[in-house]
């Protein structure tokens, strides 16, 4: 009995000290749960302090970069407003080159361009390079290889700031058997004058084809529209025409059609990577440019601009054309414009076509050209 009453205390005893271990643990669980609970909200105080700081930050950015706007906007309105207008005496030949001007001439007569631009055109280039080495001229826009005889002639007084017509020229001729290069052994060729860009092509691209002057007659003529007259009484004759009077020819005489692209006919001989076929070139006067920096600047994007203008407005720049005699009708010229591969290149691109086709001239013929290629200082690159 005895042995017995020990024995259930101790059983008494082990069990109230389960319970009093049971209780310690779960007043320690509790405890725990209690600073993980704290903790938890500690980091996330501190986690809504960092995301308001962050929010501060972007706040603070944000205004900081819209004041650096405004304050840019402000310079720039400052600057355009400070601006004084330039006179500025312009020259370009009756064509392609003076297409790309006519948005901007429109603009200057409704007084809304950059400069006081004093427009003149030409037919003939001869026209346009005693004004500029007088310097009653302060940019001209002439055909690229004339650019060059003018550095030439005042011994580097010049830059082409950029190319404004690619290839324009195309033969046009009622005779159905000319087709290629050779087929033109034994025929006359009309022209515009000698010594002219129609002119260096026309010869290059017969030599490349194993020919030379001598298997043709060349005729020339001072201006286009007298190339034309000769094709509409005589619609076998063979023409080297540009745009846009090879459209005005076609139109008016239907036995008429263009029998070479003379721009294909240049990459055909050249090749992949040889050079292209430069037409036209806008040239500054470099004592002008050096006294007028800015003003030659905004006259390039203006021109930039303009030659857009034409390409994309056809109907509206069609307008313009006619109404400056470029072209007598405004719905010829909207036919013609989107071939006479009117552009703006300016910068290294300018300068690797450019001197590409130079070249390719002066071998030929070096007084082609002025006698001597020119220096890099030619090429006006801003």
């Amino acid at each position: 009995m005895k042995k017995k009453v020990v024995a259930v205390m101790m059983s008494l005893a082990l069990c109230a000290s389960l319970m009093m271990g049971c209780g310690s643990a779960e007043t320690k669980e509790a405890a725990e749960n209690t600073e993980t609970e704290e903790t938890v909200e500690t980091v996330e105080e501190e986690a809504t302090e960092v995301e308001a700081e962050d929010e501060t930050a972007t706040e603070v950015e944000e205004t900081t970069e819209s004041e650096e706007v405004t304050d840019e906007e402000a310079v720039e309105e400052t600057a355009e407003a400070a601006y004084e207008a330039v006179d500025i005496n312009v020259g370009s030949l009756k064509g392609p080159t003076s297409i790309g001007l006519v948005y901007l001439m429109d603009q200057a007569k409704n007084g809304e361009a950059a400069n006081n631009y004093n427009f003149t055109m030409a037919t003939a280039a001869d026209e346009l390079l005693p004004k500029m080495i007088s310097g009653e001229m302060d940019i001209v826009l002439v055909p690229a290889n004339v650019a060059s005889v003018l550095y030439n002639k005042t011994e580097g007084g010049v830059s082409v700031i950029d190319i404004n017509t690619l290839g324009v020229l195309y033969m046009v001729s009622g005779d159905s058997s000319i087709q290629t290069m050779t087929d033109l052994k034994g025929k006359t060729i009309y022209l515009t004058g000698k010594g002219t860009t129609p002119d260096y092509v026309l010869q290059y691209l017969l030599t490349e084809n194993g020919m030379t002057t001598d298997d043709v007659t060349l005729e020339y003529k001072s201006e286009a529209t007298e190339v034309a007259a000769v094709l509409a009484e005589n619609p076998d004759a063979i023409g080297v025409l540009p745009q846009p009077f090879v459209t005005a020819a076609c139109i008016q005489n239907e036995a008429l059609t263009v029998v070479m692209d003379l721009n294909a006919e240049w990459n055909a001989v050249q090749g992949e990577g040889g050079s292209s076929l430069v037409t036209g070139v806008t040239v500054v006067r470099n004592e002008f440019l050096a006294e007028n920096p800015e003003a030659v600047a905004k006259f390039m994007e203006e021109h930039e601009a303009s030659a857009a203008y034409a390409n994309e407005n056809v109907e509206a720049a069609a307008e313009l054309v006619a109404a400056e005699g470029i072209i007598e009708k405004a719905p010829v010229a909207a036919k013609a414009m989107p071939k006479c591969n009117i552009t703006y290149i300016d910068g290294e691109d300018m300068k690797t076509a450019l001197s590409g086709y130079l070249e390719v001239l002066f071998n030929q013929d070096a007084s082609s050209v002025g006698g001597s290629l020119p220096a890099d200082d030619f090429y006006y690159i801003q």
